[in-house]
């Protein structure tokens, strides 16, 4: 399975990204120890040029590691075929004990490393390096979950064997299942319907009020991160039964695949799409009237607000579209 095209490419991504990172984390170490930008030493003057390279390399590195979120679900849906019992990526995840939290780990990178290339395109644009320690630190705190991602990426596959039975998507996300799918599973439908719609309206509204006035960034940071969780949740809970348009179909993943349209790429990237400019709207809140960032962040944050916003609105329009159009009708 390890000379898989798809698993190849996968291993070899990762290889690089914490190669490059375990590079970029080195110097950031050196800078966040020795940066004085008031100095004009011989030291200061090679960090300088050491931050643009890193820079440069991270913000390709990391936007490598995004995409690689979604070649790993894709490589895991692409593989179902060639195990028993497995009918989508819920199964073939869930071959051994690496497969869902090597999936939790690459989405909690992914929204760090969204929030770092935020950080990082806003303090390049300043004259004065205003968020360098801000973004090294980050960077540092980054790297060993990139390594551990890497190590859980080995370990996972090396452990993918053709033979193995694994549990189909009904049995891990019924309401039988325990765990982490049979949690979600078992969220009452009503109460996640009314809490997705009404974090999704205080989300539209506030991201309205942050672009037009100005102020309310947290009110809007913070809405934009629950909503990024209860959607998460909403799409197990209730959403893809009206894609399904079956009661008891819970399972996130088989979104993915043809015979729905490949509709769960669409919902998935506008969802960690919104979940990152949402988030990184509030990470440069703190640094609006730092330095030559006054000038910077205000109009950054106002395109951001509305990444935000346009990716969560088509996200709530699919969701209603396929609520409103489905022919399965749930009571309460």
């Amino acid at each position: 399975m390890m000379l898989h095209p798809a698993v190849l490419a996968l291993l070899l991504t990762s290889l690089l990204v914490a190669a490059m990172g375990l590079y970029a984390g080195y110097y950031g170490l050196r800078i966040l120890k020795s940066w004085k930008l008031e100095s004009g030493s011989e030291l200061q003057l090679e960090l300088e040029r050491r931050t643009s390279l890193i820079s440069t390399i991270m913000s390709y590195d990391l936007f490598i590691q995004l995409m690689s979120l979604f070649l790993y679900v894709y490589t895991a849906d692409s593989l179902h075929p060639l195990f028993t019992g497995a009918m989508c990526a819920a199964g073939v995840l869930n071959i051994n004990q690496f497969g869902y939290p090597l999936l939790l780990l690459k989405m909690l990178n992914f929204l760090l490393a969204g929030v770092w290339l935020i950080l990082n395109y806003a303090d390049c644009r300043g004259f004065d390096y205003p968020l360098i320690r801000v973004k090294f630190e980050l960077l540092n705190l980054i790297v060993p979950l990139l390594l551990v991602e890497t190590c859980l990426l080995a370990a996972y596959f090396s452990g993918v064997k053709p033979d193995i039975i694994t549990s189909c998507c009904g049995s891990l996300f019924g309401h039988e299942a325990v765990g982490l799918g049979g949690n979600l599973t078992a969220l009452p439908q009503q109460p996640m319907q009314l809490a997705f719609f009404s974090v999704m309206s205080v989300t539209f509204a506030s991201g309205v009020y942050f672009y037009r006035m100005g102020c309310g960034g947290w009110i809007f940071s913070t809405a934009a991160g629950a909503a990024f969780l209860i959607a998460g949740a909403s799409i197990t809970s209730f959403i893809c039964l009206y894609i399904y348009e079956l009661p008891t179909h819970h399972c996130p993943f088989c979104l993915l695949q043809k015979e729905y349209g490949y509709i769960g790429y669409i919902m998935y990237a506008t969802l960690f799409g919104g979940g990152v400019a949402g988030l990184g709207t509030g990470a440069l809140l703190p640094f609006r009237s730092t330095g030559s960032m006054v000038r910077i962040i205000p109009p950054l944050q106002r395109r951001l607000t509305l990444i935000t916003v346009a990716c969560y609105l088509l996200f709530t329009l699919i969701t209603a579209w396929k609520m409103f159009s489905s022919e399965l009708r749930l009571t309460f």
